[in-house]
């Protein structure tokens, strides 16, 4: 099922309508005007339909079937995003490849410009140019920066980076890092590295996307060993996502105690299933109201100063 057309008496716009309204029905239960998601994708097109092909082939690192709900144009899915009541997102993109980073943040830096509720959102890559990347794009006015371990396939505590978590670190800026060994593993995800690069630099602002999935339990060790570590809720406790890899029950009195360093994130437009179904999976953990309201909004709201 895809959003692709906006004629508000056609399906897709009775579904974008039902969907809002649930949306707005979620947040009025909160007492929230708003929600902040810190895990959305925007990228240039030619870039977004590379993955979107990718992921309707179940490639390696998908491993499974996987429809894209949102796969429309642009302005659509800004639109659809705001429906819900998205007020600040991030447009999370990530090259595969050396060469990549610089070209993306000019792209995500003009993006920015043209859509003031985006979070300014940068990456990099593991090559020489990684520390050049990270301050060019700081000084473009990136505020989150996003680093993905799967696909990317490097090591995060090659020297080469170093000096860019260093600068990271000194400058609080957050990045969302996607470390945990799920859907697929990668030759680096894990919790073993992520835990050595935070005894390098115990100050960095390190969300870890998906809340680590599928290494939920040692990911939320890292959390309480470290406070600077923070988690995304990405997919997580949907039941696209417990079919393969379900949170631990055992496990939720450890989340709800990390309830000020737990952000929501959702993955649009990328996900299999309908936006409020993140929402609603949240609430199904029943860890109350005032989790809920820290994680959809408030801690989100303090990192970035909303």
């Amino acid at each position: 099922m895809t959003h692709s057309g906006a004629d508000p008496d056609g399906p897709a716009g009775r579904r974008a309508a039902a969907e809002r309204a649930e949306a707005a029905a979620f947040r009025a239960e909160l007492g929230l005007d708003h929600l902040i998601d810190v895990h959305t994708h925007f990228m240039p097109e030619r870039v977004l339909t590379k993955v979107w092909a990718y992921f309707d082939t179940a490639g390696p690192l998908v491993g499974r079937s996987w429809p894209i709900t949102y796969r429309t144009e642009e302005h659509r899915r800004l639109e659809l995003l705001r429906g819900f009541g998205v007020r600040a997102f991030t447009a999370m993109l990530y090259p595969h490849r050396p060469a990549m980073a610089r070209w993306l943040n000019d792209w995500a830096a003009d993006f920015a410009a043209r859509t003031p509720d985006c979070l300014h959102t940068a990456t990099f890559f593991a090559e020489p140019s990684a520390p050049d990347d990270a301050r060019r794009a700081l000084e473009q006015g990136a505020r989150v920066f996003k680093c993905h371990l799967q696909v990317g396939a490097f090591d995060p505590l090659d020297p080469v980076l170093d000096p860019v978590w260093g600068l990271l670190a000194d400058t609080g800026t957050p990045v969302v890092t996607h470390c945990g060994s799920g859907p697929v593993p990668g030759p680096f995800t894990g919790p073993d590295r992520i835990g050595r690069l935070l005894d390098r630099h115990p100050r960095l602002r390190l969300v870890v996307a998906h809340l680590g999935m599928p290494e939920y339990t040692e990911f939320l060790a890292l959390a309480e060993r470290h406070p600077a570590l923070l988690l995304d809720t990405t997919m997580a406790f949907t039941a696209f996502t417990e079919a393969d890899a379900p949170f631990p029950r055992a496990a939720l009195p450890r989340l709800a105690a990390l309830g000020d360093r737990v952000l929501l994130g959702t993955d649009f437009p990328n996900i299999p299933y309908p936006y409020p179904e993140a929402l609603r999976a949240l609430e199904r953990t029943g860890l109350g109201t005032d989790w809920l309201r820290a994680v959809c909004h408030d801690n989100a709201a303090r990192l970035f100063g909303l």
